[in-house]
């Protein structure tokens, strides 16, 4: 059996389920809400490293050969750049606080790559959007249960 945080971990790591999986998936797994939150924003935290630091590595030589990786790319800018342009870094925020598919930090990693974002700021915005949107997550995911609770109680 895997343990309970490795799971949450797992998920949090996974592209499109990041914190929106994560998170519901840990309480579900009788895990402390607050510390399934610190998890998640965390992982998701640590993640933006990876990503934005690899693609100003890895960019010219890897993945800009790959089709699928420069369609995802298009996504993102259409997604992201919007908020951007009309917020600045606050728009990178307001972007992954968003609990919606690609919104997550992968998303704002590498759009703060492509924008040629300042990463300091960049991960300050991911941090704070991360923790928004993972409370977020947090109480729907809580309020969610509490009514299956009420439901399968009667």
């Amino acid at each position: 059996m895997i343990n309970p945080t490795t799971l949450v971990i797992l998920a949090n790591i996974m592209p499109t389920l990041e914190q929106v999986g994560g998170i519901p998936l840990g309480i579900a797994l009788g895990l402390n809400p607050i510390y399934t939150l610190l998890i998640s924003l965390t992982v998701n935290c640590l993640l933006f490293f990876p990503i934005y630091f690899g693609l100003k590595l890895f960019y010219k030589e890897v993945f800009s050969k790959m089709r699928l990786f420069r369609k995802y790319l298009e996504k993102v800018r259409k997604k992201g750049k919007p908020y951007v342009d009309k917020y600045g870094i606050i728009g990178l925020t307001l972007l992954i606080s968003l609990p919606t598919p690609l919104t997550g930090t992968y998303t704002a990693s590498i759009l703060s790559w492509f924008l040629n974002l300042d990463w300091k700021k960049s991960f300050l915005a991911i941090f704070l959007g991360s923790l928004i949107g993972g409370l977020i997550i947090l109480g729907t995911t809580l309020g969610f249960l509490e009514v299956l609770k009420i439901v399968f109680a009667l």
